[in-house]
């Protein structure tokens, strides 16, 4: 039986557990389209590039991490420019999107953080705020672990070295370098975020931890991934992981 869109966005919405979370934009659906849904399209960030695929490929809903008001600054936004030209395509074509922001950062089992902690094997794994912090397998030279780090995001971070060593690591992806004070206080000698902020450099330089930004897209890959796997098994629907890649 061919799903419906409410269906498919109400299981997201309740593996996400999204009502713990108060977020700066909305989780959950952001457009409305065709109540039917046959294939699924996902992404970190909802982009013109995005929906032309979504549109190419003939999918009825877009999942996101990033939706069309990641970064909301008015509860009535005004329709011009890149937003007009988003909500054209989407209407026009009668695509749903639906976006998962905090809730997808935090995750347990699905999400960003927790998935970067798995690749990385780190074991005793506890929750950090919307991260987790866990220890390598042994101490590592610091260099041979960011080599390791980049190996896996396929792109070389931005490095702060504040000790030879690496053992215990905690992570907090996308625009997180400003976590760095957080990660020390549950003990990590490493912090592993996704954008570096200027601002931040100095101050992180100064407090002796070792930080490796590893880019916000990069960071935010693994769990809107790990969503498209998990509706299109409860589904039984195709979902497409649409690689839009961002050097941020």
């Amino acid at each position: 039986m061919q799903p419906n869109r409410n269906e498919i966005i109400g299981f997201c919405k309740e593996y996400l557990h999204v009502d713990k979370f108060k977020d700066k934009c909305e989780n959950g659906l952001q457009v409305e389209g065709t109540d039917k849904v046959n294939k699924i399209i996902t992404g970190v960030s909802l982009s013109l590039q995005l929906i032309e695929a979504a549109v190419e490929r003939r999918a009825e809903l877009i999942l996101v991490h990033h939706g069309l008001f990641a970064d909301k600054t008015s509860d009535v936004p005004t329709v011009k420019g890149v937003l007009r030209k988003r909500l054209k395509m989407l209407l026009n074509y009668d695509i749903n999107v639906a976006g998962f922001h905090l809730p997808l950062d935090a995750h347990p089992v699905i999400g960003n953080n927790a998935s970067i902690a798995k690749i990385l094997g780190l074991k005793k794994i506890e929750p950090f705020d919307i991260g987790f912090v866990g220890n390598l397998a042994k101490e590592e030279k610091i260099q041979a672990f960011v080599k390791s780090v980049n190996r896996k995001f396929g792109k070389d971070s931005y490095v702060i070295t504040g000790s030879k060593k690496a053992r215990r690591v905690a992570i907090v992806s996308g625009g997180s370098s400003g976590y760095y004070e957080k990660a020390l206080e549950t003990g990590a000698d490493t912090f592993i975020c996704g954008e570096m902020f200027e601002f931040v450099v100095r101050a992180a330089e100064e407090s002796g931890i070792n930080l490796i930004a590893a880019g916000h897209y990069n960071t935010e890959k693994l769990g809107i991934i790990n969503l498209g796997k998990l509706v299109e098994k409860k589904f039984k629907i195709k979902a497409e992981f649409v690689d839009v890649p961002c050097e941020i």
